[in-house]
């Protein structure tokens, strides 16, 4: 149906309210302290929004080189008694996805708790998704009080530029310590990077990160995450390291391939992350799993072939790496958490996040137990 002239003045006015109401804001820098920014590995050392280092030692595939620069699970966090957060972004371009929320795919949205309770989810921005640059209110509340904040940042897009408006002569302070030491990182593929999620905070790192109330960096690289050595060698520079999630299965064009790379990656790994315990994660159920017998084939030999690694390592003394089967992630229904038979929706998203909770609970209480007994 065709929009008279009176509903797109309506809607232009909608889109327009943030900034009329930018009065008494003060802009504050996500890269200046007291705020904190988390879920990239090397921001210290480039000062960019990117997941990846900006000169890496070792080239890095085309693929991961370019959506490294995608923000999926990168967080500012901070403590304010402002009532209005907004945030006023560039972003590297605008929302183009056919089948993920332009909320989720170029959008922030923001989680908010009181001293002492869990940050609950707030509010989305609203914005023109064929705008790569736009300003809109994360949250307006009724009173001052202080609040211990998470922005998410866009999943499937780049951010050049952000600033964050809060009320004229409010308080900023850091962010409260992470209840659980060291950081989560996970590798992987589009479903890792947070495709196809609704708005940032569903993709699963994120909602574990709340969860687990710690630093998940995410390295879910869409169509890309093929285990190349390179990458390997980059990711086994990140320090303060408490578990690292391999979820790459998704994007190996082959069994054999696979086979050549997985062995290897935990290999080079380990050489700098040798008590830090693994978990290697195989993929998903599909819903061609229901329907196509090549694909069960193939699902059973690949998920087979990562248990066996897994568990030979075990055998040979590495007590560190552990193996879950990606077929319990979504329960029986599967296919009905997805947007298009692969991609989680956040229902999803949300059960990967259920059952991989009390597996990531177990595997860090065993590391932080295993870590106290070495220091003694």
């Amino acid at each position: 149906m065709k929009k008279s002239k009176n509903d797109i003045k309506k809607y232009d006015a909608a889109m327009r309210v943030d900034a009329v109401k930018e009065t008494g804001i003060e802009w504050h820098s996500p890269k200046s302290a007291p705020i904190r920014l988390a879920g990239m590995a090397w921001f210290a050392q480039d000062g960019l929004y990117r997941r990846m280092p900006s000169r890496p030692k070792h080239p890095l595939p085309e693929g991961v080189n370019s959506l490294a620069n995608h923000t999926a699970g990168v967080q500012a966090q901070f403590r304010t008694d402002s009532k209005r957060v907004i945030v006023k972004v560039k972003l590297a371009g605008p929302a183009n996805m056919y089948h993920m929320p332009a909320t989720g795919q170029c959008g922030f949205d923001c989680y908010v708790g009181t001293e002492g309770a869990s940050p609950r989810y707030a509010k989305t921005i609203r914005y023109d998704h064929t705008l790569h640059a736009y300003e809109s209110a994360l949250f307006e509340m009724e009173s001052s009080e202080m609040r211990n904040v998470i922005v998410n940042f866009p999943l499937y897009q780049g951010v050049e530029e952000l600033s964050i408006g809060l009320d004229r002569g409010a308080q900023l302070l850091a962010p409260p310590p992470y209840a659980t030491p060291g950081r989560v990182v996970c590798y992987g593929t589009s479903i890792t990077h947070g495709g196809c999620a609704s708005r940032p905070g569903m993709a699963y790192t994120n909602i574990l990160s709340r969860r687990l109330d710690m630093e998940f960096i995410n390295l879910g690289f869409s169509g890309s995450g093929r285990g190349e050595p390179e990458v390997a060698k980059t990711i086994a520079e990140i320090r303060n390291v408490a578990c690292i999630v391999l979820d790459y299965e998704a994007n190996s064009p082959s069994l054999e391939s696979l086979m050549k790379t997985l062995p290897e990656f935990i290999r080079i790994l380990r050489r700098s992350h040798r008590a830090t315990p693994i978990l290697v994660l195989s993929r998903p159920l599909f819903a061609a799993d229901l329907f196509s017998a090549t694909s069960r084939k193939s699902l059973d030999e690949r998920r087979e072939f990562q248990r066996g690694t897994v568990a030979q390592l075990r055998k040979r003394g590495d007590r560190r790496i552990f193996f879950m089967d990606g077929a319990d992630l979504m329960g029986e229904d599967f296919e009905e958490c997805t947007v298009d038979g692969v991609h989680p929706t956040d229902l999803g998203f949300m059960r990967m996040a259920n059952a991989l909770t009390p597996v990531l609970k177990k595997i860090l209480r065993r590391g932080a137990a295993l870590r106290g007994t070495r220091r003694k």
